[in-house]
């Protein structure tokens, strides 16, 4: 029965991360080094010297992916857990009141962009309603957008494809 129960999570967490893993055949890898963003997001985490400039490409494929504003993972990153210097189990994120834990630093962007996007708490809410039901202190929107405007002040920068960023945090 305890062989079973263990496989059967096993099959489960396998199910889950399938967003993740999943993409479409056609589907061509975007070389992220050649995008503005890229620069941006890592001079930012490597000013702070965090272990997330090492997953710029992660954060910047999954804000593609899941149709998010470059700047929001990467913030949430920066206010939970400094870039992943006080990052536990590879959860930048603070997720699930810091409990969760992830295979890598890339799954657990890719599994908290994709909630993002398709969680029915955070679908089709603006900036201000994911960033509060993400965290309901008072302050805590605020900060996550200064930190946004700190990796780059507009949501799109000079020669970025009109379709990679949604949201901003330009209030």
């Amino acid at each position: 029965m305890r062989r079973l129960l263990t496989s059967g999570l096993v099959v489960f967490a396998g199910i889950v991360a399938i967003p993740v893993s999943i993409s479409h055949p056609n589907e061509t890898k975007k070389d992220y080094k050649k995008d503005p963003r890229f620069a941006v997001l890592r001079s930012f985490f490597a000013k702070a010297n965090c272990p997330a400039r090492h997953y710029t490409e992660a954060f910047l494929d999954a804000a593609d992916r899941y149709d998010l504003d470059w700047r929001l993972l990467p913030s949430l990153s920066f206010i939970e857990s400094t870039g992943g210097k006080a990052a536990k189990n590879n959860n930048m994120f603070g997720w699930d009141g810091g409990k969760a834990q992830f295979a890598t630093p890339t799954a657990g962007i890719h599994a908290v962009g994709y909630r993002l996007a398709t969680s029915p708490l955070y679908k089709d809410k603006d900036l201000d309603g994911v960033l509060n039901t993400y965290n309901s202190s008072d302050d805590y929107a605020q900060r996550v957008k200064s930190v946004m405007r700190r990796i780059a002040p507009r949501k799109r920068l000079p020669l970025e494809h009109p379709n990679t960023v949604v949201q901003a945090a330009e209030q």
